[in-house]
């Protein structure tokens, strides 16, 4: 059985559709029968999916739109609302980051503004009608693993997806509180997924231990239908109890009152092998 928000007819909205996680969802989406709006910045990257997703039998359409634009999302809500209800919005869109805390001022602001701001203009947007509407709904919002875990390397990327997991948590409980889980939300979590970013470092064709975004959607669609709250992806080179491991030592640090980030500090490399190799 799937999430009752996924019903032939309803509408789901995908922002960052045109590739990736976003495409592989608005191609299982279309395939129960709703509707699929894409929300993406212009260019062939849309016109393609959209190609696509139509070749295939879905009833698709797309809107060029910049997510970190308020104004333009308002305007495509406009035209989306002629199509009926929206049941499912998943807040997808996103950018990598670059460089550590003194990286320059544009790159933050352009990562927060699309990782984070983009989501809360959506759910500004779209989410008073889902609630006001006597139907089932669900918010899905694309996090990471970065966002739990904070390796360093691209300190705006993971405080972006931070914020974004704090988000979800309290939409979530907001959501419980004025609708009774009528309307739910999700934050999916994906593990290493050969994706857009993966190609624009150069990579050509998927690693071995990389994911495809069919798999990650998989596993969103499953757990949605257990009203899961967390969907913690895995990948071919990390397992769930790997995952499991290093996001309880990160929890832990606050408790044992060690330093920020202790997974990486020297003085704690030892500890953390010796942690990881144990089997409780």
């Amino acid at each position: 059985m799937a999430h009752a928000a996924i019903a032939q007819g309803n509408v789901a909205v995908i922002t960052g559709g045109a590739s990736g996680i976003g495409l592989a969802a608005a191609r299982r989406f279309g395939s129960a029968g709703m509707q699929v709006v894409l929300l993406d910045l212009p260019g062939s990257a849309l016109d393609e999916a959209k190609a696509g997703l139509a070749a295939d039998g879905v009833a698709v359409t797309a809107l060029p739109t910049d997510v970190t634009d308020r104004a333009g999302i308002a305007a495509a809500k406009t035209q989306i609302d002629r199509l009926g209800s929206v049941s499912v919005l998943m807040c997808n869109a996103g950018r990598e980051g670059g460089g550590g805390i003194l990286a320059d001022e544009n790159v933050w602001r352009r990562t927060l503004e699309t990782n984070l701001w983009g989501a809360i203009h959506c759910l500004q947007i779209f989410l008073p009608d889902m609630m006001a509407a006597d139907l089932p709904g669900a918010v899905i919002l694309t996090g990471s693993k970065q966002g739990i875990t904070l390796p360093p390397g691209d300190a705006a990327y993971n405080v972006s997806k931070a914020a974004l997991k704090a988000l979800a948590e309290s939409l979530s409980h907001e959501l419980v509180k004025e609708t009774g889980g009528r309307v739910t939300a999700h934050l999916l979590i994906p593990g290493f997924t050969y994706t857009g970013f993966t190609r624009a470092r150069g990579i050509a064709s998927k690693p071995d231990g990389a994911w495809t975004p069919e798999q990650v959607v998989s596993m969103l669609i499953d757990a949605m239908a257990r009203d899961d709250f967390y969907i913690l992806c895995p990948d071919n080179e990390v397992d769930h109890d790997t995952d499991i491991k290093r996001i309880r030592w990160g929890q832990d640090d606050i408790i044992e009152n060690r330093p920020a980030l202790s997974r990486w500090h020297p003085r704690y490399a030892d500890a953390f092998a010796i942690y990881m190799k144990r089997n409780d």
